[in-house]
């Protein structure tokens, strides 16, 4: 492998990341919305502008990605949206820093306290995300109370 490089996502990455989640048969195909989500056309439930991502690049190849946005969701002041790491490079921190591009984004925006989805088909997610320090809010849903403090770990 070589080198990890993170960079800002645009909607001309939507093809790279949905082959990208391709590479992961259980985990179904990457959300159709994603291009009209990166363009500003798809928004979730509470979902406010702005938003970004972030992809993750092995040779100029995605290997990962990021989302998220603003939000008024469960109180919250941001949500991350999409969060995925191909299978060969899942367990080597690439996941945790693509939470930071993003916390780091959102801190930026003043948005401290920030959800995110929970996928229980996936049993890797919550103790990842509990790893990270976010809390669970409900059964779906965890919460960093601010966010800053992944920039920490």
């Amino acid at each position: 492998m070589n080198e990890v490089l993170f960079r800002v996502a645009t909607s001309a990455d939507v093809n790279a990341i949905a082959a990208c989640r391709l590479t992961d048969p259980t985990a179904g195909p990457a959300d159709p919305r994603m291009a009209a989500y990166f363009g500003g056309l798809h928004h979730p439930q509470q979902a406010l502008l702005p938003r970004t991502g972030f992809v993750a690049l092995d040779n100029e190849s995605v290997i990962g990605y990021i989302a998220g946005h603003l939000t008024t969701r469960y109180e919250c002041e941001g949500e991350l949206q999409y969060l995925f790491v191909a299978p060969p490079y899942r367990q080597q921190g690439i996941a945790a820093s693509l939470v930071r591009l993003l916390a780091n984004w959102l801190v930026q925006q003043g948005s401290l306290k920030v959800c995110v989805n929970v996928n229980l088909d996936s049993p890797a997610a919550a103790p990842f995300y509990l790893s990270l320090g976010a809390v669970p809010l409900n059964k779906h849903w965890y919460v960093w109370k601010d966010i800053s403090t992944v920039l920490k770990r």
